[in-house]
């Protein structure tokens, strides 16, 4: 075993020690409105632990601090997979959402995203600042030795300086062949602000090394009735080991002959400094705190980021590259490989209208950005020059929220892209809730990946021009009868998209998207409680876009503690339907979703899953069965879990999964 894959052990044994005589939690329960979301970023869940601890963090781009939840009913809080999201038949694997979620990023962009719900980012690192030094441990085991390692320590080394660490292990051996993934994620963060307040710096470090088996799909799906391939990991596929039939499941193995590589890091400075403002403090019994309110801040970011996309096979199918990628021959190993090496330098100013509410403010910055790529064909190297405003206003008494954002590259290879976005959020009433509108409009160049000199751009045989999306959002939020509405109208112009595994298109004939979702928490009995999530999207016109009319994500159960004062338990069961529609396919060489319009993907039965989670003071368990719907008594070998979903042509869904994750909060 490497010594890579050992540090994982070795942080746990020392943590584990570590938290020996620690004091556990015993935090209070709170519902969340919002039924979906990364993480429950927005949660307002207060975490005190008898009162021995106080922890709170925020974000790189946002003043405001927030409070961890611990509640238990959201198992996406501890695994990256969302409820509308799907992968190609095994955690670790290629994902996307079946809600359309087009690019409304401008400026330069690599291209690759299959896997971006694996990646840690800079937006969702959370920074932290807690009394007393904090640890999250967790360890998820599922079918087929899947398993997940996450630690989580924080500390204030100092009142004013904070650093906090997260790793991240992802292991899926995989129910079909070559299909093992072996994720790692590292985070590191520190946050120091000086005693008068004056100046605060923020350092984050993260990275991610992703190593996934690709197996193209399995080579026949009426494979999956034949009493032969009752272990679904016996069936045929077509990309990987030869004679796959004879592999073996190996939980150990990191050995990936054919498969993606995506390794990527991002290495971030940020300093702020109040050059105007006004002194004040805080007398208490013993201590005097400082405080500042700012009236001018001048702010330097340097960002430091690498991006490493690989496509290696190594025993590759020679039927499988000349019918679907054209090759004239097939080569004895195939290799893809772009590389880029990013460098941003910022620089921002700040003027705060109100002293006393950080929360508002007026924000004007230029950036220069240096790009090297490297590819088969050789190497590029340009440079971009923007120019970004922003105006944000939380106002004292929470009734309005309004948010202004803009970025126009004025010079290199970028030029004319831009990103306008504004939006009011108002308190109607306490009792009638929240209105929001917005509005963003995105002109951007399309990304890397589509470009003739991208290693995965040999299907493009144009130049494209850039893409432009207006988007017009509203939502209406009711907390008191958990409901919550909202809807996105999207007006698109040169859209880009593949299609064939690995040729690319540019849809010139502009389209409209019609998209609205409803979010509600209906209370059945006392703690009886339904969470639905219902989406509805429509296109306009014979667009090369296809998605599902109809989504539904819905969690029936228990919430509550039973009678036992320091219990949280929640339980019952999770329903999730998809209208049919021509599911896109995936092409494991350039590792994109494509468009395709021959194939209908239609559910069998909705995916089922039943679950059964709890916490007692700072130990929470999650016990889930997916996919019962795959169960059937007359099935290739009697009873079983054989009726298998697909998700996208050739990919199926696995059978019966049970995942075990248990998890540890420590206060040193």
């Amino acid at each position: 075993m490497s010594r890579f894959r050992l540090f994982p052990i070795v942080i746990l044994g020392y943590m584990l020690t570590l938290g020996i005589s620690a004091k556990c939690q015993d935090p209070t329960a709170k519902y969340r409105n919002s039924m979906g979301g990364k993480g429950g970023a927005d949660s307002t869940l207060k975490h005190r632990v008898e009162d021995s601890i106080t922890i709170n963090y925020r974000f790189l781009d946002s003043s405001r601090l927030r409070k961890i939840d611990s509640s238990v009913y959201d198992f996406s809080k501890k695994n990256p997979m969302q409820s509308t999201y799907i992968n190609l038949g095994n955690f670790g694997t290629a994902a996307r959402d079946l809600v359309f979620t087009p690019k409304m990023n401008s400026g330069w962009d690599p291209g690759w995203h299959s896997y971006d719900i694996y990646v840690f980012t800079i937006d969702e690192t959370r920074l932290f600042t807690t009394t007393k030094p904090y640890t999250e441990l967790g360890y998820l085991l599922g079918t087929k030795a899947e398993q997940m390692i996450n630690l989580v320590h924080t500390q204030n080394i100092k009142p004013n300086l904070n650093a906090a660490f997260q790793y991240r292990l992802i292991n899926v051996p995989g129910t079909f062949a070559n299909q093992n993934a072996n994720h790692n994620n590292y985070r590191f963060s520190v946050w120091y602000q000086s005693k008068n307040k004056r100046y605060q710096a923020f350092l984050i470090l993260v990275g991610s090394k992703l190593e996934a088996g690709e197996n193209g799909g399995i080579r026949d799906p009426k494979l999956l009735d034949s009493i032969t391939f009752t272990d679904r990991f016996t069936v045929p596929t077509r990309l990987g080991t030869q004679n796959n039939y004879q592999a073996v499941s190996n939980p150990f193995s990191t050995n990936i002959p054919t498969g993606t590589f995506y390794s990527t890091g991002t290495y971030l400075l940020r300093q702020q400094y109040d050059i105007i403002g006004k002194k004040d403090s805080i007398v208490t019994d013993s201590t005097v705190t400082q405080l500042f309110y700012p009236k001018f801040r001048a702010e330097y970011t340097i960002q430091y980021s690498t991006y490493h996309y690989r496509f290696v096979d190594n025993v590759p199918d020679t039927g499988f590259y000349v019918h679907n990628l054209d090759f004239i021959s097939t080569p004895d190993t195939v290799r893809l490989s772009d590389y880029w090496k990013e460098l941003i330098n910022d620089f921002s100013l700040y003027q705060f209208p109100d002293n006393k509410n950080p929360q508002q403010f007026f924000k004007v910055g230029a950036a220069i950005q240096n790009l090297n790529g490297s590819f088969a064909a050789g190497s590029e190297t340009f440079y971009n020059a923007f120019l970004h405003g922003e105006y944000r206003n939380k106002t004292h008494n929470q009734k309005w929220d309004i948010e202004a954002i803009g970025k126009f590259y004025i010079a290199g290879e970028n030029a004319g892209d831009y990103n306008a976005y504004i939006s009011l959020k108002r308190q109607i009433s306490k009792n009638l809730g929240y209105l929001q509108l917005g509005f963003q409009n995105v002109n951007r160049t399309p990304s890397f990946a589509f470009q003739r000199e991208s290693s995965f751009g040999f299907g493009n045989t144009q130049t494209f021009g850039k893409e432009n999306t207006t988007n017009f959002f509203g939502s209406f939020e009711h907390p008191k009868l958990g409901l919550k509405l909202s809807g996105s109208y999207y007006f698109l112009t040169n859209y880009t998209y593949f299609y064939d595994y690995y040729k690319s298109a540019q849809e010139s004939t502009p389209f409209n998207f019609l998209q609205i979702r409803a979010e509600k928490i209906f209370k059945l009995y006392k703690n009886w409680l339904w969470r639905m999530t219902l989406v509805l999207q429509q296109k306009t016109g014979a667009t090369p876009l296809n998605v599902p009319v109809f989504v539904t994500a819905n969690q029936i159960g228990y919430e509550g503690n039973l009678g036992f004062k320091n219990l949280q338990i929640a339980f019952g069961a999770e329903v999730r339907y998809f209208t049919g529609y021509k599911a896109d396919g995936y092409s494991p060489p350039t590792g994109q979703f494509f468009f395709q319009n021959d194939e209908t993907i239609r559910q069998k039965l909705p995916d089922i899953n039943a679950f059964v989670n709890f916490r007692i003071k700072g130990f929470t368990a999650y016990v889930r069965t997916e996919n019962l719907n795959t169960f059937q008594l007359n099935g290739v070998s009697g009873v079983g879990f054989t009726n298998n979903n697909f998700v996208a042509p050739y990919y199926p869904y696995p059978g019966l999964v049970i995942r075990v994750g248990i998890f540890w909060t420590f206060i040193n």
